[in-house]
């Protein structure tokens, strides 16, 4: 184990020295591959410094012991630095295990009504104000991309970036089909009806994560419209991209410029095309895909929210919490550390640190 963080602490240092080189400072793609990496790394790094300085104490403790006079103060000095060794094994522990290299980056949530009709987009519009929620409480901030309304109220498709530290390590957990269990506002007979909403985090992709050549997309612009006749826009403003390669199509038509429009398009589309690419590598990479928590596919039933028992169950922890209305104003920590603990456990287990 040991070893391992050796090695780690190795990385970092070696970055240290490339990050000095006039080649590397010169070439702003890898300077910011090796500064993230670097980044990733400083713990690790720190870890080792300080696990080495114990054991050195630890070992020239050792030594005075023999020495009549200075046994009592080498005993204590032995021993508070075996303890302190001891207590940093499991902080170790978790350092050594594989990291996501999109953990730290901001996130792009998709969240689209399903099966249920005009109940399926309200669910989704309470679940895009139960994810802002959480954003505020956490101090994210928030920029929507792209929303087409639904005439009954919600949205039958909404996206969303969400800026802060460490976005994605905490809502890479949260893709997959949502169902709710609740009464209509439309239901006259007082029956629980069952709905579903699909929603996809993906970390957002710099141009440096993946590259889109302008002869990859066709660009096609139409006449945006909204729900009810609003927000109808008399000039072709809203932009449809399809990424050629991957046949991935994405559209914006919220702003009132095609120009805006075509950045939030791309910026989605970059970002489905990276998480694309992602799942592709985890998929050659078969046993770490085998432990982690969920696919991260859309169609995946993840969580049920059920409104008459005040409920929220995640199906793959088997994590239930009776607190719903808490939860749909934003207090999803709970359910999130949940989920992180048992990524990191399952983790430990495959790993074999």
């Amino acid at each position: 184990m040991i070893d391992k963080l050796k090695n780690l602490s190795d990385r970092y240092l070696e970055i240290s020295n490339l990050l000095t080189q006039e080649e590397v400072v010169s070439d702003v793609k890898r300077l910011t591959e090796l500064s993230k990496e670097q980044s990733r790394l400083k713990k690790a790094h720190e870890l080792y410094e300080k696990y080495s300085l114990l054991k050195q104490t630890r070992e020239e403790a050792k030594e005075m012991l023999d020495d009549p006079e200075m046994k009592e103060f080498a005993e204590e000095e032995f021993l508070s630095a075996k303890k302190e060794m001891e207590s940093m094994e499991e902080e170790i522990k978790m350092e050594l295990l594989p990291k996501d290299a999109r953990d730290d980056k901001n996130v792009i949530v998709e969240i689209r009504g399903a099966a249920g009709g005009d109940e399926a987009n309200i669910f989704a519009g309470d679940l895009y104000r139960m994810y802002t929620r959480y954003a505020e409480k956490q101090g994210w901030r928030i920029e929507e991309l792209n929303a087409e309304e639904s005439d009954a109220g919600g949205y039958s498709q909404v996206e969303f970036m969400i800026k802060g530290e460490n976005v994605y390590s905490k809502l890479k957990y949260e893709s997959g089909a949502h169902r709710v269990q609740r009464v209509p506002l439309t239901e006259t007979q007082g029956r629980v009806h069952t709905s579903t909403a699909t929603v996809v985090c993906m970390a957002e992709a710099e141009e440096v994560d993946v590259e889109i050549k302008a002869d990859d997309i066709r660009i096609d612009v139409f006449r945006s419209g909204g729900a009810g006749g609003q927000s109808v826009n008399t000039t072709d403003s809203a932009v449809r991209i399809t990424h050629i390669p991957t046949g991935v199509v994405v559209s914006s038509q919220k702003e009132r410029s095609q120009i805006k429009n075509k950045e939030n398009a791309m910026k989605i589309l970059r970002s489905r095309v990276y998480e694309e690419t992602e799942k592709q590598k985890e998929k050659e990479q078969g046993d770490e895909r085998k432990s982690k928590v969920g696919t991260g596919d859309r169609s995946e039933k993840i969580r049920t929210y059920n409104y008459p028992q005040n409920r929220v169950t995640d199906h793959r922890i088997s994590f239930t919490l009776k607190q719903l209305d808490k939860v749909m104003e934003g207090d999803l920590e709970q359910i999130i550390e949940a989920l992180i603990i048992e990524d990191q456990n399952r983790k430990l287990t495959s790993s074999g640190i």
